[in-house]
């Protein structure tokens, strides 16, 4: 039997803004997936642990701050060092394109910017996931 993709929806640093982030939890979850949605104010740490404890598929990470090329690459390191490295990484906002590619290169799976559909973040998800048996 084919089990649900479970997502972690996470806010970190000291942005405080996250309507993007519940907008792209509530289109995971109406596209039929398990959302987790850590709320405001986390660290990479909490970020990580919530991942782990829930089992997630995937940890996608709304950022507004500016502080993606710090808080995302240590989310990305933080999972290695758990042994956690098969959680896919994502993450949307306010991203310069220059640091688009950079993020790729550090293990991020995609970065989608302001403008991006929420439909292509679900086609990204279910492509970058494989289906897990239960």
């Amino acid at each position: 039997m084919e089990q649900t993709i479970r997502v972690v929806v996470a806010k970190v640093g000291l942005d405080g803004h996250d309507r993007g982030a519940k907008i792209i939890a509530r289109a995971l979850r109406d596209a039929g997936m398990e959302v987790i949605y850590t709320g405001l104010h986390q660290t990479p740490e909490q970020v990580v642990e919530a991942a782990i404890q829930e089992d997630a598929d995937a940890i996608g990470i709304s950022i507004l701050s500016g502080a993606h090329m710090t808080l995302v690459p240590r989310i990305v390191d933080l999972l290695a060092e758990q042994g956690a490295d098969d959680v896919a990484v994502f993450c949307g906002g306010t991203i310069p394109k220059g640091d688009v590619e950079k993020l790729k290169e550090l293990g991020v799976g995609e970065v989608f910017t302001p403008g991006t559909p929420t439909t292509r973040a679900v086609e990204y998800i279910r492509e970058a996931i494989p289906a897990r048996q239960g």
